[in-house]
């Protein structure tokens, strides 16, 4: 089969990009022929494997004078918010895009089109070839996205209905997609995520390696006030023996003020904080390795990777219970071990109500007491979460 994928932002960096990448791996290892439409910049380096045939739309360039759009306001790069596009900027966004779809489809000339991300993109492609079956690949920020920007949001939700069919990562974003589009629940298919288990396993060598006594907590992802990483930080005041743990934080960071912000917070934590920075995979996975638990106290997800990243290196984990996430584990990986944190009242789909976060706090606080007292994730029923599982059923689907 010939599969073009296509994406606005940049093919790493984020969780819907790394989702991307390892489907792109994953149809690769099936044989498939691929081609990638993405956007990036000049000095970025796009890897993938050889055999796939990349059109990038350059941000940053003449074409496209801006930095990279981004699905979330804050990106771990420099990123243009939706909200802020004027008609000047559409207009350069739409061209650049719209070029490098159209050269796409007449070089590669692809059986099918998944397009990531729910949103103008995928209207595009939509609009463009209305004879060719394209597929959606929901993330979770894109419907965020959909909901409080309005730009372009009369043509979005015109075209999205028209996909062949859409790929939601559980039952509630299926939901809710069905309920934003208006879409027939038989074109929606939950079909969850997957993870890398070349890269992400138990390593005892790291393990046994270990020379600090204290618990070691990790994050991984944006280092942003959404993500949770502020009242992370926060909740680490009403545990009850703080000096007893260090926090590791793995991730980079699109807000300089914001993160100004956190770095005052970890000085003023009453353990050791640690700022790792960007990491490649496998020195995730070797962090991962090195800690105790993981914590995900975001205020927003789609079905995230990286907590079954961290259960897949042996790690027992704490994470906000965020619609879907919770019933999904339940029967992926029904021996998880993750505790769930009831999340902050919420407005606008990605904003805490500030009045409600100290009592968030104090509930991560105590599941960070609590969860050394949970069973370890199944590391059997893990190893069933895999991205070739995950492509071999998105495959099904399109034969079907």
């Amino acid at each position: 089969m010939r599969i073009l994928s296509v994406t606005a932002q940049k093919p790493d960096s984020t969780g819907s990009g790394v989702f991307l990448t390892e489907l792109v791996k994953g149809f690769d290892k099936a044989g498939h022929q691929q081609a990638i439409i993405c956007g990036t910049v000049h000095r970025d380096v796009i890897q993938f494997p050889a055999n796939v045939a990349v059109f990038p739309v350059y941000y940053q360039s003449h074409d496209v004078p801006f930095p990279v759009c981004g699905m979330s306001d804050e990106m771990p790069y420099k990123s243009t918010r939706y909200c802020d596009m004027n008609e000047r900027m559409t207009d350069q966004l739409f061209r650049a895009f719209r070029k490098q779809i159209i050269e796409a489809v007449e070089v590669f000339r692809p059986d099918v089109i998944l397009c990531h991300h729910l949103y103008f993109l995928a209207a595009l492609v939509r609009e463009l070839y209305p004879g060719i079956p394209v597929y959606g690949q929901c993330h979770g920020s894109d419907l965020r996205q959909f909901l409080k920007n309005p730009w372009q949001h009369e043509w979005i939700l015109s075209q999205i209905p028209k996909l062949n069919g859409i790929i939601a990562l559980h039952e509630e974003q299926k939901k809710q997609i069905c309920f934003i589009y208006g879409i027939p629940e038989e074109k929606v298919h939950v079909l969850g995520t997957g993870y890398n288990s070349d890269v992400f396993f138990v390593d005892e060598a790291v393990k046994q390696a270990r020379r600090s006594e204290k618990i070691r907590l990790i994050f991984a992802g944006k280092l942003s006030e959404k993500k949770g990483v502020m009242s992370f930080l926060k909740a680490m005041h009403y545990v009850r023996q703080p000096e007893l743990y260090e926090i590791a934080f793995a991730g980079g960071y699109g807000n300089e003020e914001e993160y100004a912000r956190i770095l005052r917070l970890a000085e003023e934590a009453p353990c050791d904080v640690t700022f790792l920075g960007k990491l490649t995979h496998p020195q995730l996975a070797r962090e991962m390795n090195n800690s105790d638990v993981f914590v995900l106290p975001s205020f927003y997800e789609g079905l995230p990777l990286v907590l079954i990243e961290a259960m897949a290196c042996g790690l027992q984990a704490v994470c906000t219970d965020l619609p879907g996430i919770r019933p999904w584990m339940n029967r992926a990986v029904p021996e998880h071990g993750v505790l769930f944190v009831k999340p902050p009242e919420m407005e606008n789909a990605d904003e805490a109500i500030p009045e409600s976060l100290p009592e968030f706090e104090r509930r991560l606080a105590a599941a960070i007491d609590t969860v050394g007292f949970m069973p370890a994730p199944n590391l059997e029923q893990i190893c069933q979460v895999s991205w070739d599982a995950l492509c071999g059923k998105i495959v099904s689907i399109w034969n079907h």
